[in-house]
């Protein structure tokens, strides 16, 4: 069984870094996702977004990720996933999901689930900071998101 490299940070995130930990010589496929930081929502112009999480929660959720990852695709070697949290500006990498694997095909698939998954199971929270004039900065959780969802209809939070 391959490693799993996790991270929550506050620096930049490295996509040659997280490239090399899950590179291997068994495997012709290294998928990468790299979400960034768009310049516009909803007709707004973002400036830049803040990353908050709850960290212990995070960090579990996310090797919960690659525990279910393993068990749909046998043949995954390395799986990092890197998180950024405090101010991302327009263009840095906010999240980079690496998924090294002997073909490219099991790789491709298991990249598209597990950022899917992220977005869905992972608490973090971002807030989108607006131009100046274009509205107030907003904190959003992710439309694909359950747990909160859950949370809200068994009114806990």
């Amino acid at each position: 069984m391959g490693s799993n490299y996790l991270k929550l940070t506050f620096d930049k995130l490295d996509v040659g870094e997280i490239n090399e930990l899950v590179a291997h010589e068994s495997c012709g496929a290294v998928a990468l996702f790299v979400g960034t930081t768009r310049d516009n929502f909803d007709g707004k112009e973002v400036v830049l977004l803040q990353y908050e999480a709850y960290e212990a929660m995070a960090l579990k959720s996310m090797n919960h990720i690659c525990e279910e990852l393993r068990g749909r695709w046998t043949d995954l070697v390395h799986i990092g996933i890197h998180h950024r949290l405090g101010t991302v500006p327009v263009k840095e990498a906010s999240v980079v999901i690496a998924i090294s694997s002997p073909h490219r095909e099991a790789a491709l698939e298991a990249v598209r689930w597990a950022i899917d998954e992220l977005k869905k199971s992972v608490p973090v929270w971002k807030k989108e900071q607006y131009a100046e004039g274009q509205g107030c900065s907003e904190w959003k959780e992710n439309k694909e998101c359950t747990w909160s969802k859950a949370y809200k209809d068994n009114h806990i939070l």
